[in-house]
């Protein structure tokens, strides 16, 4: 049995749109995005969403959006190192922070901490579609004055106190690359309730123009096609059901893996629910019979891919190391050394999840 870390299938419904989009020879910026917009913002459950070229994208639109040259952002070190880069390219500085050991989340009272009378906003990763405490953070927000900016690149399909994440209040970031719950080849969004910064990341997306030829700020060409909305809107359709397959394949390994020395499984946020972008576990080789690394060859041999996610912290990325000098966060630096991430998407069952936890248990039992 081969079973890969990663499954990216196109139905035929989702071929047959993009199809009808490259026959129709209206392939910018149009009518399907504005569908798939007004689609996405309903099924989140907020006003406005805006998609865009890429996650990449999605973070600098929000982020130019209310943030001023000289401002410090809250962000974890376990995350994509767009969290932070894209607040470069607006005269922000990243604050890196460490995060939570068990949920692998931004910890908060490590960025308590770090806060300054420069300090303006967090930017909290629901990671690997594991969401935070969505209260706890909006609460920390209000008690320190900072605006609110969510990464939630991996977390299509999250929900949190049984509404979606993209519910609730701040500047919602969604990543729909090819490895994501919800893909397009490449593209974003991102979801608010402020019609005023709507707008302002609207004219940003298309050169800062309020008409033709007319350009009232400065903005970026990050407009998706028709043809990747296109996609996205019949993916939307079917991500209900993605969503429940990877909970139940979750499922069955979290139930399977329980027990196993050396072993540990991100923890899930209380009232929420994970979207699985990624099954995570740790693997401590203090108890285990191998390392991260032997495990995954392990792995390999019976036909288990796996991954990395990730191998350093943001701390311990070369740039900003040049930039802002070295600093040790124990939890990041832990987790990059043991972190494994298994097969989960929706394009294995429930069998092929049995078929892991077993040999999981051979290699290490």
């Amino acid at each position: 049995m081969n079973i890969n870390i990663a499954e990216i299938k196109l139905t035929k419904e989702e071929i047959n749109a993009a199809i009808g989009v490259l026959e129709s020879g209206g392939l910018r910026q149009g009518p399907h995005c504005a569908a798939f917009e007004k689609e996405f913002a309903e099924y989140v459950g907020t006003s406005y969403c805006l998609t865009n070229a890429n996650g990449s994208a999605a973070l600098h639109m929000a982020y130019e959006a209310i943030l001023e040259p000289g401002d410090e952002v809250l962000v974890p070190s376990f995350t994509f190192i767009a969290t932070a880069s894209m607040l470069e390219f607006v005269g922000a500085k990243p604050i890196i922070c460490d995060v939570d050991p068990d949920t692998f989340l931004l910890d908060l009272d490590s960025a308590a901490q770090k806060i300054t009378a420069k300090t303006k906003a967090i930017s909290f990763v629901h990671l690997f579609g594991n969401s935070g405490d969505i209260d706890q953070v909006l609460a920390f927000a209000a008690k320190h004055d900072l605006k609110v900016i969510w990464d939630s690149a991996q977390a299509h399909g999250t929900e949190y106190k049984g509404k979606d994440i993209g519910a609730y209040d701040g500047l919602v970031c969604w990543s729909f690359y090819p490895s994501k719950n919800m893909f397009v080849g490449e593209g974003g969004m991102v979801s608010t309730k402020d019609k005023d910064l709507y707008q302002h990341m609207m004219n940003f997306r298309q050169h800062g123009a309020t008409g033709k030829y007319l350009h009232t700020q400065l903005g970026l060409n990050y407009r998706m096609t028709d043809v990747e909305a296109a996609i996205g809107r019949e993916q939307l359709k079917r991500l209900p059901t993605m969503i429940a397959t990877r909970r139940a394949n979750a499922a069955v390994l979290r139930a399977g893996l329980e027990g196993v020395p050396g072993l540990k499984v991100q923890a899930q946020t209380e009232n929420s629910s994970h979207s699985y972008h990624q099954f995570c576990i740790t693997l401590d080789p203090k108890v285990a019979k191998l390392n991260r690394d032997q495990f995954a060859e392990a792995l390999s041999e019976k036909g288990i891919s796996s991954g990395i996610h990730y191998p350093r912290g943001l701390h311990q990325q070369p740039i900003f190391m040049e930039k802002y000098g070295t600093q040790s966060l124990p939890v990041t630096e832990w987790l990059s050394e043991n972190i494994i991430a298994l097969p989960v998407h929706h394009g294995m069952t429930v069998d092929e999840a049995a078929y892991v936890v077993t040999a999981i248990k051979e290699i290490l039992l």
